[in-house]
């Protein structure tokens, strides 16, 4: 967050990284079906940064492998995310920026679902609402501010 503004969980618990996931030489043949599966889903939200704090949303425990479910004959990909605190301003911002992530990197066969994981927040069902509404994460993505943000939250972190 910036422009001095005062942090939500100025002290949050970090969690240690998930470690590289070891390539195959099946994964590296293009010749070969490779189904999407839970870690490749979880590979891709590993940079996502918070909104608020120089962490991921993986060092924050915010994501975890075991909240992505992925079922690659039906198309769909379903993740859980859990805000650091129950009142996160955050979790939709957050939500939405793993929603731009997993658009901006999978097949457009994909339904992606972003939910917060149940009972961690206490707007979950208004938020959970948002990131369903094509309509709305669209509006959303149209408004320049915003998506400057989401932007910020998907970018590398330097140092």
């Amino acid at each position: 967050m910036s422009g001095g503004s005062q942090l939500e969980n100025a002290n949050p618990v970090v969690f240690q990284r998930t470690g590289e996931r070891l390539q195959t030489a099946n994964d590296e043949d293009e010749d070969i079906h490779d189904p999407i599966d839970d870690r490749e889903i979880f590979d891709i939200l590993l940079s996502i940064n918070d909104p608020e704090h120089p962490l991921s949303l993986e060092e924050l425990n915010v994501v975890e492998q075991v909240r992505v479910k992925v079922n690659d004959a039906e198309n769909i990909v379903g993740i859980e995310f859990t805000p650091t605190i129950p009142h996160c301003s955050m979790a939709t911002l957050i939500g939405l920026s793993i929603k731009v992530k997993l658009l901006r990197s999978l097949p457009e066969r994909f339904k992606i679902d972003v939910q917060i994981t149940p009972g961690t927040h206490a707007s979950e069902e208004a938020v959970n609402k948002q990131l369903a509404d094509k309509e709305r994460v669209a509006a959303a993505l149209e408004n320049s501010s915003l998506l400057e943000v989401v932007n910020q939250c998907l970018s590398s972190r330097s140092g």
